[in-house]
């Protein structure tokens, strides 16, 4: 009984090994029938991105155009847009070049870049595009339609939306006004928006992408997007201190949108200085004052106020000027200023350099270099003379002495 319990046991045993065993292999071949390719040998399939869209008149369509190979074999397709409406211009693209064939491995898909572009004679109406594909042998095709409804809109500002963060800038006549504009696209649609400026005559207005330097006209929105663009205003030389309104519109169709800019000159600062001759050197004695006379002339195109003086002159050395200050010079005005420079007591006989700086508002300045000769003094002058005479006189002696002896 005990010999036949132990058999049963050995041979369940068995079984139970022989099972854990071959479950994998059956686990295996389960697997491989569900993994069986079930795709035809042959297939493909074109289809647009959408089957029915509606859009404003006037609007592009853009979307992607899908070729899809069902089979087991690779195959090069070939497409065409066999029915365009009257009035549209339709492309396929793949990257920048136009698309009429492809490879396509088998179980893989390729897209292409579809646009319908409609032009100013299509009106409202449903517009109905077929796209055809097939292999290169022509046994197997595809075929898929796309309806466009091209729609009456009436477009507001509300579609298009401006804002900037500093639409007042200030400066110099001579300088160049960068104004940042967001523009906004509400609608759902991607759209072309024209630029346009109306500012003061003779002013230079320009239209640029966001830090780059070209000029644009035009630019295109995403649906739902902003884009920033630079609006670049250079007024001209002549233009007066004020305030000067500058208008800008952006367009796309019916829509419209404004927005008010101001630009306020401050007119140009600019300072010019020298002395009535031209002569920039001046002679004077060790210890004594040396005088000069300066111009100070507003060369620009606003009123300069609160003008001053300073200079830069050797260790020691002594300027002044008179008057020390002008409270006010305006365009065009001249003025005198007499310039005081004694050099240093212990100064060397020889040329020295001394700046004579003229500062304005808004950085406006000018310097004026002199080259100061100092010379001694003439009463030294006359004693070195008398020494000389004496010297003379007294070697005159000595010999008229000697020779009586």
């Amino acid at each position: 009984m005990g010999r036949m319990r132990m058999k049963q046991g050995l041979f369940f045993l068995i079984v139970v090994m022989c099972v854990s065993l071959l479950s994998p292999v059956f686990i295996f071949a389960a697997e491989e029938k569900e993994k069986k390719d079930t795709r035809p040998e042959r297939g493909i399939i074109v289809y647009p991105e959408f089957s029915t869209v509606s859009v404003a008149k006037g609007e592009t369509v853009r979307m992607e155009l899908t070729l899809e190979n069902k089979g087991r074999a690779d195959e090069t397709i070939d497409v065409k847009i066999s029915t365009v409406p009257k009035g549209w211009k339709a492309t396929m693209k793949g990257g920048s070049y136009l698309v009429a064939g492809l490879y396509v491995a088998n179980g893989k898909s390729r897209n292409l870049t579809l646009s319908l572009e409609p032009d100013k004679s299509v009106g409202p109406g449903t517009y109905v595009f077929q796209f055809d594909a097939q292999t290169v042998d022509g046994k197997f095709t595809s075929t898929h339609k796309l309806t466009v409804n091209a729609q009456e809109r009436i477009l507001g500002a509300d579609d298009i939306q401006i804002t900037t963060s500093y639409p007042v800038l200030r400066g110099q006549t001579d300088a160049k006004f960068e104004f940042s504009l967001e523009v906004l696209n509400k609608s759902d649609s991607d759209r072309a928006f024209n630029l346009a400026a109306i500012g003061p005559e003779k002013w230079e207005i320009n239209f640029k992408p966001a830090y780059e330097a070209k000029q644009i006209s035009s630019l295109r929105i995403k649906g739902g997007q902003s884009q920033t663009v630079a609006v670049e205003v250079s007024p001209p030389r002549e233009a007066k201190s004020g305030e000067y309104p500058v208008q800008v519109k952006i367009s796309s169709g019916e829509q419209k949108a404004e927005a008010k800019l101001m630009v306020a000159l401050t007119g140009i600062y600019k300072l010019d200085a020298g002395t009535p001759t031209g002569i920039l050197s001046l002679e004077t004695m060790v210890g004594k004052p040396g005088n000069v006379s300066l111009f100070v002339k507003n060369t620009g195109s606003a009123v300069n106020r609160n003008v001053s003086f300073s200079s830069f002159k050797p260790e020691n050395w002594e300027v002044k000027f008179n008057p020390e200050k002008i409270e006010a010079l305006e365009p065009n005005a001249l003025k005198q200023v007499e310039v005081t420079i004694t050099p240093a007591k212990e100064a060397l006989v020889g040329d020295y350099s001394v700046g004579l700086m003229v500062d304005g508002e808004r950085g406006s300045s000018k310097t004026v270099e002199m080259r100061t000769t100092v010379r001694a003094s003439t009463a030294w002058g006359w004693i070195g003379i008398g020494i000389i005479i004496f010297v003379i006189a007294g070697l005159c002696g000595l010999f008229i002495w000697l020779g009586r002896r």
